[in-house]
C-alpha cells in the first residue's frame, strides 16, 4: 500500500539523518521497527542490509565530500569488516526466526542504552591506531546477527578511546556501505526472496537524507540526538519482548 511504502521512506529518512550525524543507529533502529511490525530476524536483517547498500553509499560519498574519512581508519576496518558481515549473515540464515527474536531484541535493548549513556561522557580527542581489524570484525558481526550495530560498536570504541569524534564517524559510515553490501549479498544467496516495498522505502528515505546527515555531523549538537535515538531503541525493543512473552 502507498500508505505503507510513506511510512518506510520517513523512516530511512529519519534513520539515516541520525546515522549520518553519529555514525550510528540506521540499522538498530529500522531493525527494531521491522520487528515490532512482527517481521521474522533474518527478514528484517536482510532487509534493512539491502537498504543499507544505496543509503551507505551515498552517506560514504557525502562524508568523503566534506572531508570526514580518515583514510588509514577506512583501510584497517575495510576488510575485517566484510569478512565478520559474511560470516553474521550466513549464521543468521541458519536458526528459525521466532527463536532468534528475543534475542535479537535483547542485543538491541543493550544497543539503545549504550547509546543513550553516550550522551553523558566526554572523551579527550587522540589518535586510535591498534586492536582496529578484530573491532571491525566483531562489530560487522553482530551487526548482520542484530540487523544493526556497526555504528554504535565500531564508532562508540573509537570515540570512547579518544579518536577524534568527526573522523571516527565519517570513517566509520564509509567503511559501512562495503560492511552492509557483503551482509546484503550473502542474505540474498541464501534466503532468495526479500520484501522489496520495504527495501525500496528504506533505500529512498536515505537517500534523500544522506547528505543531510553528513552537514549535520559538523554543525548539530550529538547529545539531544543521542538520549532520543537511545530512548526510541529501548522502547521498540521492550515492545517487541513483551509481545513475543505475550505480555502486551
Amino acid at each position: 500500500m502507498q500508505s505503507d511504502f510513506l511510512l518506510y521512506v520517513v523512516a530511512g529518512f529519519a534513520a539515516q539523518i541520525v546515522d549520518g550525524a553519529l555514525g550510528m543507529a540506521y540499522g538498530v533502529t529500522a531493525t527494531s521497527l521491522l520487528l515490532s511490525f512482527g517481521i521474522p530476524p533474518a527478514a528484517a536483517s536482510a532487509t534493512v542490509h539491502t537498504a543499507e547498500c544505496f543509503t551507505t553509499g551515498a552517506s560514504a560519498l557525502s562524508h568523503r565530500a566534506f572531508g570526514n574519512v580518515d583514510r588509514f581508519l577506512f583501510r584497517r576496518l575495510l576488510l575485517p569488516g566484510m569478512i565478520g558481515a559474511i560470516a553474521g549473515a550466513f549464521t543468521l540464515t541458519r536458526f528459525e526466526g521466532d527463536a532468534l527474536r528475543p534475542f535479537v531484541s535483547g542485543y538491541l535493548l543493550v544497543m539503545g542504552c549504550v547509546i543513550a549513556l553516550k550522551a553523558f561522557r566526554e572523551f579527550p580527542p587522540r589518535a586510535v591506531r591498534t586492536h582496529l581489524s578484530p573491532l571491525a570484525f566483531i562489530g560487522a558481526l553482530i551487526d548482520a546477527l542484530g540487523g544493526g550495530g556497526w555504528g554504535p560498536i565500531v564508532a562508540s570504541n573509537l570515540i570512547a578511546r579518544g579518536n577524534d569524534v568527526r573522523l571516527a564517524i565519517g570513517s566509520v559510515n564509509a567503511v559501512e556501505f562495503f560492511v552492509t553490501l557483503a551482509a546484503s549479498v550473502t542474505f540474498v544467496v541464501t534466503l532468495g526472496t526479500l520484501d522489496w516495498q520495504i527495501v525500496a522505502g528504506l533505500a529512498v528515505g536515505g537517500l534523500l537524507a544522506a547528505p543531510f546527515g553528513a552537514w549535520a555531523c559538523k554543525h548539530i549538537p550529538v547529545r539531544p540526538l543521542l538520549v532520543l535515538v537511545g530512548l526510541l531503541v529501548i522502547a521498540l525493543s521492550v515492545n517487541t519482548l513483551l509481545r513475543h512473552y505475550r505480555l502486551l
